[in-house]
């Protein structure tokens, strides 16, 4: 059963350096268009039924670059087409400084019940390099208008290994954020994308980044300066109070069906990977000709589907249940992969319990090494394919 939504709003007030998400410039007319394509996708997608979703994520681009009147579209198409009496979590992101207290009172009565910030990090200069709009006094003032408003389920997204940042600059930032005392933070090095302006800084030698090193380093005070402040880190990048892990996010990582709606969003169905069409005038033309903009479909056999299940699995801290992957896939994962859990426990990357196989300390620093030794070649396949 298919119980998350993923919707993309593809606008924003400015390009950051580093985003290589779908993205195009804010225009009202082309807004317009977009949410009466998107409401014909949506429609012809779930074919007249109501979707009963546990999670709804809104992201972007960035969804609150819409207006009031937009915003408020939005939610009448949602109402439409989603029943929302089983919905645990209804997420949407924003950016400091880029909604003001009407937005926040709409968002909070249509059933807007959790947001995600944009901070990235508490240093004006940095912002502006990032090409950011905001300043480190906007975080301040959009935060406190938003728990006044009842919003106050806010997650905050910090990116760290920053052009020129040192270690100590980041334990600044990090200091900073924490002093909200938000209920989820998250927190993720910088990559390099194609087709960014840092990936051709990066390419012409004009980006100085912090060694491996230092990076390793940001992430382990990270982990210490999160535990210390009573945060459980549940995934590599993510940190939350108690019961404030992000539902929608969870979908991803226990390998779970999930729509994805709007230009270049991604969707998880049975059997299949759908991706969307990317540049927005291409989106709107298809999606409001036929409702079904889609640019490729990728079909997930029980080889991608159990790969995902390690790899997603592994992203999560309590890992991988063993009790769940024979329940899923009909196979005990000892039968796939004992010889492999073995090797990475004498190179002391994973530890495995009595239900659970999860990575360690050291296995997080090398987790996409450890994940790949999960790969599945033809002699496994047919252990596969044999039950």
């Amino acid at each position: 059963m298919i119980q998350s939504a993923y919707i993309h709003i593809p606008f924003c007030q400015k390009i950051c350096h580093y985003c290589d998400f779908v993205k195009f410039f804010y225009d009202e007319q082309l807004a317009d268009d977009y949410l009466l394509a998107l409401e014909k996708e949506i429609a012809t997608s779930l074919q007249g039924e109501k979707l009963k979703p546990r999670t709804i994520f809104i992201g972007g681009g960035t969804p609150t670059a819409l207006t009031l009147k937009q915003l408020d579209k939005l939610m009448d198409i949602i109402d439409a087409h989603f029943d929302l009496s089983n919905c645990i979590e209804f997420s949407i992101e924003g950016n400091p400084g880029e909604f003001d207290g009407d937005k926040m009172e709409l968002l909070k009565n249509r059933g807007i019940d959790r947001v995600s910030l944009g901070v990235q990090v508490f240093d004006d200069a940095m912002l502006e390099q990032l090409g950011r709009l905001h300043k480190k006094a906007d975080v301040y003032n959009t935060i406190n208008s938003l728990i006044r408003t009842g919003l106050d389920n806010v997650s905050l997204d910090l990116i760290y290994a920053l052009p020129h940042q040192t270690v100590e600059h980041f334990h600044k930032t990090l200091d900073e954020a924490l002093q909200f005392k938000l209920p989820h933070y998250s927190t993720y090095s910088l990559q390099i994308e194609p087709k960014t302006v840092f990936y051709n800084m990066h390419r012409q030698g004009q980006l100085h980044r912090p060694s491996n090193e230092e990076e390793a380093e940001m992430y382990e005070l990270l982990r210490r300066e999160m535990a210390k402040s009573g945060y459980r880190q549940y995934e590599i990048s993510n940190f939350s109070k108690p019961g404030f892990e992000s539902r929608h996010n969870l979908t991803y990582w226990s390998n779970e069906y999930y729509y994805g709606f709007g230009a270049g969003s991604h969707g998880y169905l049975p059997g299949k990977r759908v991706v969307n069409i990317r540049p927005i005038p291409a989106y709107i033309k298809e999606a409001s000709a036929s409702g079904n903009p889609v640019l490729q479909v990728e079909k997930i056999g029980r080889k991608e589907e159990i790969e995902e299940e390690m790899f997603l699995g592994l992203r999560r801290l309590e890992g991988v249940s063993k009790i769940h992957f024979k329940k899923r896939y009909g196979i005990d994962i000892d039968d796939l992969y004992r010889e492999e859990i073995e090797y990475l426990q004498r190179k002391g990357w994973l530890r495995e319990t009595a239900d659970h196989i999860h990575l360690t300390d050291d296995g997080i620093l090398f987790g996409n090494e450890a994940m790949a030794e999960f790969l599945l070649d033809e002699t496994k396949m047919k252990k596969v394919h044999s039950r």
